[in-house]
Order: C-alpha cells, then structure tokens, then sequence
C-alpha cells in the first residue's frame, strides 16, 4: 500500500504579494490530507474522496486534451506526462484530511501535492525528485494550467514543509529559524470569495505598480523602501491608491518579520504587532476582511492574543492567533463567543 500524508500551510506574512513576486512568509501545520492507495486490476485510477463524498475514475489512456477548470487530478496528470512520466497501472485510492475546504488553509493546494507525490512515487522516482520540484509541478498543475490569478505560495510551503521565506519570483526558500509561538486556528464558517479577491487584488495592485513604472521607468518593486509609497503616490491613479499602499507597506512589514525569525529567540511581541499591521493593510486597503471576521478577531486579542490575522486570499475562511500560553482557553472562548465554528491549537511541523 501506498501511504502519502501531506499539510495544510498558513501565510503569516506577505499576503496577496506573491502575484507581485514579492516574498512572503508561510508555514506548514499539522493538519493533513491522508492519501491510500492499492493497484487495481483495472486500467484506471477510481478515487473516492471521503470527506467529500464523492467516487469518480480517471481512465489511464485518457489523452487530456480538455481538462474541465479546477480538476487538479488530470491537470497534474497532465503536467507530469509533459515531463516524461507514465501511468500504466491502476489503484485503488481514497483520500481524506482534517484541513477544512474552501477556508484558507489551502486545502486544494495539499490535495494536489498528495496526488502529484502519489503519481511520482507509482513512477518509482519518489526518492529522486526533490520537495521544491514537487511544489513546482503543483503550482503548474493547480495555477499556470488553467491561467489561474494565484502565486507559489501554497504548493512550494506545503511541498518544502517548515517555517518558509519564500523568494515568490524564482521560489527560492529560506528556511526561517526562530518560531511563531502558540498559535490558535479559528473557523469562521464563512466559504472564501478566493476567485474574486484575488483576482481584484491581483489586477489593482499590478496597476497601481504599472502606472509608477510608467513615470519611473527605473522604479524596482524589488527594492522598494516605505518612503517610496510617498514618492511615487501621486502618479497612482485613485481608485489603486489603497492597493499601491498595500503592496509598499506590506512588504515592509514581511522584511521586518523575516530579520525577527532568523532569530532563534524572536520578540513574540513584535511578531504579533507586525502581524496585527498586516491585518489592518488586509482589512481596510485590500478589504479582504468581512464585518463578521474582524469582530472575531478584536475579541480575541482583547482576550489576550497577541496578534491576529486572516488565512488565504480572503472573503471568509479561517483565521491565526499569536497567543501567550496563559491566554489560550481565554482567546478559544473568544472566538467561539463571537461566531467562530471551530478553534484549535496548530504547530508547525517540518
């Protein structure tokens, strides 16, 4: 039997920069997508996603030639015939987690990566293709096959595991060494608007970008400095304002964050006033932030968490608390009072 079991991932730092191939800060958490699979008879794959209910087969002589958008199983078939792989023998194979769908912690993204692991391992190659090329062939199968308006994040984090600094343009990743402390996850029962953020966010910010290149032909994302936000502003059109003041300041907060956690003994405190910051930019300049979810997360530092910030592109889903280890029934309490569905403890596992 074939045994895969791959983790859901949480952005800290750097949210809706990747499109910009700025970098961000993301980790993967102890909550899984669990894959099985035995050969069959047959020639074809007959997957049965518990969780979801469903039972469907993929034929191995299928040629793809028309993959219908967000079947991610033929995609990554797909992808991975391009670079040479086969599929000639059938399984049985059933697949369920504990990462909550259609909630922020990239539970699509996991699902793909079990099932590219899965069709490299059946190749007998699972010990010659590296975590990085993994999350590569994952984020070609889940984004650039159906030009979708997503970045790497998702697929390099949970592929490469660990606390990640993530160089969105090449992937490069640095591996972070300081930690998050106690963290808390909490659902809010509201399904993301994940399409329809990003792509907003995606086309604003690239035009807010555009229209100071346009000026400033030497102007470099890349190499942005806060003081910039106010040097360039005025060549930004209204209407991107609030996104040019996402993309300069959020940047910012990420670089901070990352000189914290190359620490081995990080300042929690600053950690959560970034995270705190970057929430705020979230909320009111890129407006990804519903009514609902921002009352929970007020009460939950007002419980004592020390910062606090939505997971994902947006629009609902779940959300990450900092909170001291005296304060984790209290902040838990506080959610829940509020509206939260669920509410646990994650770690970050590498």
């Amino acid at each position: 039997m074939i045994k895969i079991q791959v983790p859901a991932r949480i952005c800290f730092y750097g949210d809706h920069q990747d499109y910009l191939d700025l970098p961000v800060i993301a980790g993967a958490i102890d909550r899984f997508i669990h894959l099985w699979a035995i050969p069959n008879p047959k020639k074809e794959f007959v997957l049965e996603l518990k969780d979801l209910g469903q039972e469907f087969s993929i034929v191995l002589n299928d040629d793809l030639a028309v993959v219908e958008p967000g079947d991610f199983f033929r995609s990554g078939m797909a992808v991975l015939k391009q670079h040479g792989y086969v599929f000639e023998e059938g399984y049985f194979i059933e697949i369920s987690g504990n990462i909550p769908v259609n909630a922020g912690l990239s539970s699509s993204s996991a699902l793909l990566v079990a099932w590219i692991r899965f069709l490299v391992t059946i190749n007998g190659k699972a010990d010659e293709v590296s975590d990085f090329q993994i999350g590569r062939w994952a984020y070609d199968a889940e984004v650039k096959f159906f030009n979708s308006p997503g970045g790497l994040m998702d697929q390099y984090t949970i592929a490469q595991k660990g606390l990640l600094f993530i160089d969105t343009k090449s992937g490069k990743s640095e591996r972070l060494v300081g930690n998050m402390g106690k963290l808390l996850v909490a659902e809010s029962g509201l399904a993301k608007k994940t399409l329809l953020v990003l792509k907003n966010a995606n086309v604003f910010a690239k035009k807010a970008v555009a229209s100071v290149k346009q000026a400033h032909p030497e102007f470099n994302l890349a190499e942005a400095v806060l003081g910039d936000y106010q040097r360039y502003g005025q060549f930004v059109p209204a209407d991107f304002q609030d996104h040019w003041y996402a993309t300069i300041h959020n940047y910012h907060i990420t670089l901070q964050a990352k000189a914290e956690l190359e620490k081995e003994r990080p300042d929690l405190q600053k950690l959560g006033n970034l995270m705190n910051q970057h929430q705020q930019i979230l909320q009111e300049r890129i407006q990804n932030t519903p009514m609902e979810m921002a009352k929970m997360m007020d009460a939950a530092r007002m419980a004592g968490a020390i910062g606090a910030k939505t997971i994902g592109s947006g629009g609902g889903g779940c959300m990450v608390a900092m909170v001291p280890e005296n304060k984790i029934t209290a902040v838990k309490k506080a959610f829940l009072a509020t509206g939260a569905k669920k509410v646990y403890e994650v770690e970050i596992i590498s």
